[in-house]
């Protein structure tokens, strides 16, 4: 028995177990009832779904998912080779500018893409200058453009995974492998790799949950998979039970994701650790192929598309620098902090009765009170939205208010569509700062008579506030830059940046939406600086999963 979990068992904690229990069931209700929507299908909806659009949309999300594996592969696993092990110039540099690309929105950097390559953009009327045609360059508007674009965003999930596996591993176990008569390739490929396996598999399942729930992105491309689905069903049915039917079928796509990743990590139980040793030192062609190949990800993911907004910011759409900008930005940072509010408070309560009372049903409730990060905003909109209207109607029914939609149309169902989606952020960060704290405090609190209410008012919310604040700060720039719950369930009159680019770029505008998009970008620096200072202090130890469980969490915040 742990000396937290033997003192704090006994009396006056048993409210706090309840309370986490009661903060899961209210996070798995809107999943259950999507579940349940199935009870009801609409035929006539469905046979049109199956005979027009259902192949597609299955065939389209198979893509997606394969094409976003590949390539995040290919470029997290090499990048991160070449920084954690080899020595080139601007390695240094690269080691943390690698992870820029989590600043930019999936959706930012679609219809930059786009106004970049599309037939009317610079590249193509270039090409047309200088050879007369540009027929033969491969259309942006395809599969491939999309894949491209998801997997540009996407690869510091399995970059910064596999960085960390590969750093655990020690320059002298290839100086080892060498030594046993291994060339750099067959070292690499039968001893590195598969060594950094588990942590590369779950760096890739993240970064496919977040491909399946991306909506912003495929609706610029006009690629039609189940979330664009679900909001066509919704806006274009007027079938909330078909949009949650298919948002069903969606969570099974993310159910295998998050088996993997859940599953690969819980065989990852060692990292060896060989020792300080010397990098590889590149030289000559080597030396720059490893530069340009290291400096041309980092400009095709994040430098050239920020140069573009910028430029289209100046040239195009500064005049939109007015009151209805403010306005927006306003909204926007608005829900950011209530939702932060809200959601760090409910994560302390998690925090706090899991150390007060570590017992197995707290454990559960506060893991499956983490679950919502894995759903598509899509997903937990429509979820969100058939508890409150049957809440409508049942307030209806009892009560005869005339219109419903009290709590459907609602801020309070946006912001508890939040609260779950990102609760599994700041608890991450809350979670740690209590860790932090020795029980000897607490115990010494306790000592002197102060109660629970007491000891968390005045020992543990002083020594938590930098992890609250960290937590705060996550969770409300991940909720700026949230598109598919706030198009889906904001109230009338809360536009927020994102749905301004949604707005503008559905209507081919996308020099007018660079003001928004630079300023989201802008914003999402903020925790991707946080994730590489994380980075830069991570400890290079052995322990159990030690190395690959706090990557893994920080990229959930710095990604999210």
């Amino acid at each position: 028995m742990s000396p937290t979990a033997g003192s704090t068992r006994g009396g006056g904690t048993g409210g706090w177990r309840w309370l986490a229990v009661a903060i899961a069931a209210i996070i798995l209700a809107p999943i259950l009832i999507t579940l349940l929507s199935w009870l009801q299908p609409d035929q006539a909806i469905w046979e049109h779904l199956s005979q027009t659009v259902l192949t597609r949309l299955i065939g389209n999300t198979v893509f997606l998912i394969v094409g976003v594996a590949a390539l995040v592969l290919l470029l997290g696993v090499s990048l991160a080779w070449l920084t954690a092990v080899c020595e080139f110039p601007g390695r240094r540099v690269f080691d943390w500018a690698l992870m820029l690309p989590l600043a930019v929105p999936a959706y930012v950097l679609a219809f930059t893409f786009i106004g970049i390559l599309d037939y009317s953009g610079p590249v193509q009327g270039s090409l047309r200058d200088w050879f007369g045609s540009s027929d033969w360059f491969p259309p942006i508007r395809s599969p491939g453009g999309v894949v491209l674009v998801m997997g540009l965003v996407l690869y510091p999930y399995v970059y910064m995974l596999a960085r960390t596996a590969f750093m655990a591993q020690g320059p002298t176990l290839m100086e080892a492998a060498r030594i046993a008569g291994m060339g750099p390739w067959r070292a690499f490929f039968r001893v590195a790799l598969p060594m950094a396996r588990p942590a590369i598999a779950a760096g890739t399942a993240l970064a496919l949950m977040e491909a399946l729930a991306d909506f912003g992105a495929v609706a610029v491309f006009n690629y039609d998979t189940f979330t664009t689905a679900i909001y066509k069903a919704w806006y274009g049915f007027f079938s909330i039970e078909v949009a949650a039917q298919l948002a069903s079928l969606l969570l099974l796509f993310v159910a295998v994701a998050l088996f993997t990743e859940r599953y690969t990590r819980g065989r990852a139980r060692f990292f060896q650790v060989a020792g300080s040793g010397h990098r590889i030192v590149l030289r000559g062609t080597r030396a720059w192929l490893a530069t340009g190949f290291a400096g041309g990800v980092l400009a095709v993911a994040f430098l050239i598309p920020l140069f573009q907004l910028v430029w289209w910011v100046i040239w195009h759409s500064i005049g939109d620098l007015d009151a209805r900008y403010l306005n927006l930005l306003l909204r926007t940072v608005g829900l950011g902090l209530m939702a932060a509010f809200i959601t760090v408070s409910v994560a302390l309560v998690l925090a706090y009765a899991k150390r007060i009372q570590p017992d197995w049903l707290t454990r559960r409730a506060v893991a499956a009170s983490t679950l919502g990060y894995a759903l598509p905003g899509s997903v937990l909109a429509v979820a969100v939205m058939l508890v409150f209207t049957w809440l409508d109607n049942a307030m209806v029914s009892l009560f005869g208010l005339g219109g419903g939609g009290w709590l459907a149309g609602s801020l309070v169902a946006l912001l508890l569509a939040y609260s779950i989606r990102f609760m599994a952020v700041a608890f991450s960060s809350v979670d740690a700062a209590v860790e932090q704290i020795r029980p000897s405090i607490p115990e010494a609190a306790r000592c002197l008579g102060a109660g629970q209410g007491r000891l968390l008012r005045e020992v543990y919310l002083p020594m938590l506030r930098p992890g609250l604040f960290a937590g705060a700060l996550l969770v409300c720039v991940d909720v700026m830059k949230e598109m598919p719950a706030t198009l889906l369930m904001r109230p009338f009159g809360w536009d927020t940046l994102a749905v301004r680019i949604f707005e503008l770029t559905s209507e081919g505008e996308w020099e007018r939406a660079a003001l928004p998009a630079v300023t989201l970008v802008l914003v999402g620096l903020l925790p991707v600086i946080f994730l590489v200072r994380r980075s830069a202090q991570q400890p290079r130890r052995s322990s159990r999963g030690t190395v690959q469980a706090t990557a893994g969490r920080d990229l959930r915040l710095g990604g999210a």
